[in-house]
């Protein structure tokens, strides 16, 4: 398996244009017009006065060469000319024309054999949404749904981790080259995900991500996902984009619920008012993709609690979540920190970087 030549020197032209295209698209292209130029019109399209130069240089491209770097960066290649390459991102205006993978090429076929879901939300996500993406990932990986975010901070990033806990597939789709970490406070993220999953982009070994690349990598998340699910977002975020992906692909789009005076809500409770499915839990989003009832749910994880912890339980899911609102009196705070840790040893709760606890769904 192994991208053809001149899809590897399309993969090579984007990481060469890359500060060509960003200032192309201040003068108000869209990206897909732009990503949609064959190679000589985009080169003419972004270079200006230095196409000559750029011309030059992709004269000289050497395949064979690009070849020996990714195989020194540990990626594979893959092209639309491959039986492997994603079918979803073979079409359209702004079809991918080379992927850089790290991790086993081989797991490319469930991409095509299973549904996928591509997560996404805030950078900065409240406690809700950190747990609500991390277990939602979980019991989608459980029950053998592929899951694709884009390994950002917050709710990429717990998106990504729930699907290692469930023991399923999860694919990184980088803005940057698939073997350097983004951010760099990830690498232990990425090597985990290139170990049991793939790390995928459309730039070549080495290339910096672009403030482009960023909205071009959530298109290839939208175009993988059979649905996209917005966990937490404003109004402008950058998840908003990947569900716009998802809706010009005719694909399904979900959005978790939340608070109406929460601006972290306000993304996704606008989809679902313009009519995104309401994604509560992974049986909405089994229903979806199967059809009502016929999804494979994972097994229930919680054990049976005594009525005092099944008490203090259900007073974290109400939101009282610090031991000193739990508590009454001097007597009780030691109760209640004993029944917290054992909650928390069985995996019911967690505390937050507030110090508080939440509820692990």
């Amino acid at each position: 398996m192994r991208a053809c030549d001149p899809c590897l020197r399309r993969g090579a032209l984007l990481g060469m244009l890359g500060p060509w295209i960003a200032r192309a698209l201040g003068q108000h292209r869209r990206l897909p017009a732009v990503l949609g130029l064959d190679d000589d019109a985009l080169v003419a399209a972004v270079c200006g006065r230095k196409r000559a130069e750029v011309d030059a240089e992709l004269a000289r491209f050497d395949a064979a060469g690009m070849r020996r770097k990714a195989a020194a960066a540990g990626l594979a290649t893959v092209c639309p000319h491959a039986e492997a390459f994603p079918a979803p991102l073979r079409h359209g205006p702004d079809a991918v024309a080379a992927l850089w993978l790290l991790g086993d090429p081989s797991r490319l076929h469930a991409l095509n054999e299973e549904q996928s879901v591509a997560v996404v939300g805030a950078r900065r996500p409240s406690a809700y949404g950190l747990e609500t993406a991390r277990a939602l990932c979980r019991d989608l990986a459980a029950a053998g749904v592929p899951v694709v975010s884009g390994m950002a901070l917050g709710i990429d990033s717990a998106a990504h981790e729930g699907a290692l806990e469930g023991g399923g597939l999860t694919v990184a789709v980088l803005a940057g080259a698939a073997d350097l970490a983004y951010p760099r406070s990830r690498a232990g993220l990425h090597r985990r995900i290139a170990a049991t999953g793939l790390v995928m982009s459309e730039l070549p070994p080495g290339a910096r991500p672009f403030r482009w690349s960023f909205p071009a990598r959530n298109r290839i998340m939208a175009g993988l996902g059979a649905m996209t699910i917005v966990v937490e977002g404003t109004l402008n975020s950058g998840s908003l984009i990947t569900a716009g992906f998802a809706q010009d692909l005719g694909r399904d789009l979900g959005a978790v619920p939340g608070h109406v005076t929460s601006v972290l809500a306000a993304g996704p409770n606008a989809l679902i008012a313009e009519g995104a499915q309401v994604v509560r839990s992974v049986a909405d989003v089994l229903d979806a993709l199967y059809g009502a009832g016929s999804g494979p749910l994972p097994a229930p994880r919680q054990a049976a609690l005594d009525a005092r912890l099944a008490a203090l339980l259900e007073a974290v899911e109400r939101g009282t979540g610090s031991p000193d609102a739990l508590a009454s009196d001097s007597q009780a705070m030691a109760d209640v920190v004993a029944g917290l840790t054992e909650l928390e040893l069985l995996g019911l709760v967690r505390r937050d970087a507030g110090g508080n606890y939440v509820r692990c769904a």
